[in-house]
């Protein structure tokens, strides 16, 4: 089982991911404004389902891996936390532009809400970017000789879009309301991108150098 700390870690930083307005933030929304509040927390219950199946699936692959190769868990924490990095300085380096940027709902065609579900899932499992982000976000995290790396995994992996879920709620809930208010302050937007980015750096660095 993953420490307290390490979950916490975790979590913070599945925090500041989804601080930034993105692509399941526009989903979510363009589901909220375009058909209904409901279909809209559908959507956010099917990117989270999506998730957690995604973060399942890729933690018993890397598992798998560990279990054959115990380099690997040493190898990867460096990937890692490199790639941690890099999504941080991306954040930051592409902060003016994202706050600049007006967020206008997509036109949908009206579902079932369990249409709207799968469609999420299906949103979240056929993303090749989210594979590889938990491919390369859960290794840094995981210490070798403590417990079952499985079960670090399976913890930590299902984090993630379980912090996102909150979010996601809050934007189908005010639809509208949150467009408004995203697109006037575009200088809060450029403060959580910033914000999010120092925090994913600070917490690449602190998984070697353990400064907290």
């Amino acid at each position: 089982m993953p420490e307290i700390s390490t979950i916490l870690t975790v979590m913070f930083a599945g925090l500041a991911l989804s601080a930034t307005p993105g692509p399941s933030m526009l989903y979510v929304l363009s589901r909220s404004v375009g058909q209904s509040r409901a279909a809209g927390l559908a959507s956010a219950i099917g990117l989270g389902l999506g998730g957690v199946i995604l973060a399942v699936a890729t933690a018993l692959g890397l598992a798998a891996v560990f279990a054959q190769f115990d380099w690997m868990v040493v190898a990867l924490r460096y990937v890692g936390s490199a790639y941690l990095i890099w999504l941080g300085v991306g954040m930051i380096r592409g902060a003016q532009a994202s706050a600049n940027l007006t967020l206008a709902p997509h036109r949908v065609v009206p579902k079932s809400f369990s249409a709207i579900v799968w469609q999420g899932i299906l949103v979240e499992l056929l993303n090749p970017k989210t594979v590889l982000f938990f491919a390369l976000f859960l290794p840094p995290f995981v210490q070798a000789g403590d417990g079952s790396v499985q079960l670090q995994l399976l913890v930590l992996g299902a984090l993630v879009p379980l912090t996102a879920i909150p979010s996601d709620i809050v934007v189908a809930y005010m639809g509208g309301t949150i467009t408004k208010a995203i697109n006037c302050n575009r200088a809060a937007r450029l403060c959580m991108a910033w914000f999010g980015g120092l925090v994913l750096i600070g917490i690449a660095f602190n998984l070697h150098l353990h400064l907290i």
